[in-house]
């Protein structure tokens, strides 16, 4: 049987392993927080990930936590609206809580997976034959496979393929995100402000029980600062909104006081193979499209789809597997990655003329003749890949959990 251990426990890791138990494989995932991740920002589905999330069995769970967000107000200063943009613009076809999605994963790979939580991959041993893994706890374990789902700063990727410098390529942009009081009331909306290079906003969460802060900006070089320090992130977001009028003194305090914290480069992650011998990459570890792109999500739960696909349909020959998986997610990814350079432009205006004409096109948009062809774009990418059904492959025996 082969066993197959994914580093990663927020989306991508555990939509591997549900497809990979579901075809006979014995699959372990490692996870350094000491519980499945709750709380996050929203997250959204367009295309083809939505019809991974029906093979999957989830999809009424997921539109059961689903946001139902409605319009996005775009305000000035003085919290006068200047603009507005549909649901679906920013929120897919399907948005839910990165958190909720999270729970409904684990939910369902909980009892025939092994989780080990408040763990780390140390260092990796590829011998050619199989994978020996130390972990930070110190237990040492043999694996067929190793499956790097830990995210834009992946360890895995660190250790098999080197130095995150050697792939990340920073878009210029920070975006910090926390859970904050709805203190404006908002009813399954939000509303969002622009002054040059910087954006911040906020929106209803948990059926208005609650708001999300955000706060995006330019940033002219690489920001020097500790990843695991999340009092020195937040004096950088006080620092580069002080000042700044509309509702931004409330969301600052309260994102001082959030009970959960979010602050990183924006960043994409590009690669000329997503595999090195028996190590593989999924998700944001792999192919990082970033939060701008709306796409990321999309990517992680398809690359899972993919990669648990082709692995199955060669019986566990995992040469011939990570060769197709390569040669069936790049143009999904680069299509992906294209879009996040565009939305950019739009979503953090680099200039007060820009940002009236955005305004205008915003305000127009329902007018234009060619308005389906712009709301359809996103989709469109969305659906830039052709999904194999791999589930009427000859199934594996189940494997049973350890």
């Amino acid at each position: 049987m082969t066993t197959v251990l994914i580093s990663g426990a927020s989306v991508a890791g555990p939509a591997l392993a549900y497809w990979l138990q579901r075809y006979g494989f014995t699959t372990t995932v490692v996870e350094r927080a000491p519980a499945p991740r709750a709380g996050g920002y929203a997250v959204d589905f367009r295309g083809a990930s939505m019809k991974v999330l029906e093979r999957m069995g989830i999809l009424d769970a997921v539109r059961a936590k689903a946001t139902d967000m409605g319009d996005i107000t775009y305000v000035n200063e003085r919290g006068k609206r200047v603009a507005s943009t549909p649901p679906s613009a920013l929120s897919g076809e399907l948005e839910i809580l990165r958190g909720d999605l999270v729970e409904i994963l684990y939910s369902r790979t909980a009892d025939t997976t092994e989780y080990l939580f408040g763990d780390s991959i140390a260092s990796l041993t590829d011998d050619g034959s199989s994978v020996d893994v130390v972990f930070e706890s110190g237990l040492t374990r043999r694996f067929d496979l190793v499956i790097g789902a830990d995210g834009q700063h992946s360890t895995v990727r660190r250790i098999a393929f080197g130095p995150e410098s050697s792939y990340a390529h920073d878009l210029g942009y920070y975006v910090s995100v926390s859970t904050v009081a709805n203190h404006l009331n908002l009813d399954h909306t939000g509303q969002i402000l622009n002054v040059p290079g910087k954006t911040v906003g906020t929106y209803s969460a948990r059926s208005n029980t609650e708001a999300k802060a955000l706060f995006y900006f330019t940033a002219k070089g690489k920001l020097d600062y500790d990843r695991r320090d999340a009092e020195s992130q937040k004096a950088i977001i006080d620092e580069q909104f002080a000042g700044i009028g509309w509702e931004v003194p409330t969301l600052l305090a309260g994102m001082r006081q959030a009970p959960d914290f979010y602050f990183d480069s924006i960043t994409q992650i590009k690669l000329d193979s997503y595999s090195r011998g028996r190590v593989a990459l999924v998700g944001d570890a792999g192919y990082c499209a970033s939060s701008l792109s709306g796409m990321g999500t999309s990517l992680a739960i398809v690359g899972a789809y993919v990669l648990a696909g082709q692995l199955h349909a060669a019986g566990g020959d995992h040469t011939r597997a990570f060769a197709e998986y390569d040669v069936r997610m790049k143009g999904f990814v680069a299509a992906c990655q294209k879009l996040a350079h565009e939305g950019a432009m739009w979503f953090i205006p680099g200039s007060k003329w820009f940002m009236k004409l955005r305004n205008l096109t915003l305000r127009m948009m329902p007018h234009l003749p060619w308005r389906k062809v712009i709301e359809q774009a996103p989709l469109k990418v969305g659906n830039a890949i052709e999904l194999t059904t791999y589930e009427d492959l000859p199934a594996r025996p189940a494997a049973p959990r350890r």
